[in-house]
């Protein structure tokens, strides 16, 4: 059973890292879930306390919600709409298959063409991209902390 539990708990990480950076997958609460499972194996369960799996918990909990609310934030705060939302979100699925680069500009220059397609004056798109951006950023940091943290969490059960 303590096979299974580790074969599965490594494919969920490694999902959940994909994930941190795909918008279709949960990454952080699968990476969670990676090291909930690791926890109920006898080998290594031990290491995991049941207070850092909580703690964790909640802060993934906190960051699902703020991952989700920070591009709406940062578009809203820019005066952006769901055009530039949708933009946004649509460039970053485009943006995973050109790498890193295609992952941090394509949604930029989504948002920026969700902006024109709402009827917004170039320097208005360019100022509602830049507020979505922002907030996709924000939310991209805070979900590579959280996973992070999970990974140290995970990596220090193997030692």
């Amino acid at each position: 059973m303590d096979t299974i539990l580790l074969i599965l708990s490594i494919i969920l990480l490694l999902i959940g890292i994909v994930g941190t950076l795909v918008p279709i997958l949960p990454g952080v609460p699968m990476c969670w879930t990676a090291l909930l499972l690791l926890k109920f194996t006898s080998s290594f369960g031990d290491a995991i306390s049941w207070t850092t799996l909580i703690v964790l918990g909640v802060f993934v909990l906190i960051i699902s919600i703020l991952d989700n609310l920070l591009p709406l934030w940062g578009t809203k705060r820019m005066g952006g709409n769901n055009y530039v939302t949708w933009g946004a979100t649509i460039g970053l699925l485009f943006g995973f298959f050109f790498g890193l680069i295609g992952i941090l500009v394509a949604p930029f220059i989504g948002a920026f063409i969700g902006g024109l397609l709402s009827g917004s004056k170039f320097t208005h798109a360019m100022k509602h991209a830049a507020g979505a951006f922002v907030g996709f950023v924000m939310g991209l940091m805070l979900k590579l902390i959280a996973v992070g943290m999970i990974l140290f969490f995970y990596v220090r059960a193997f030692w």
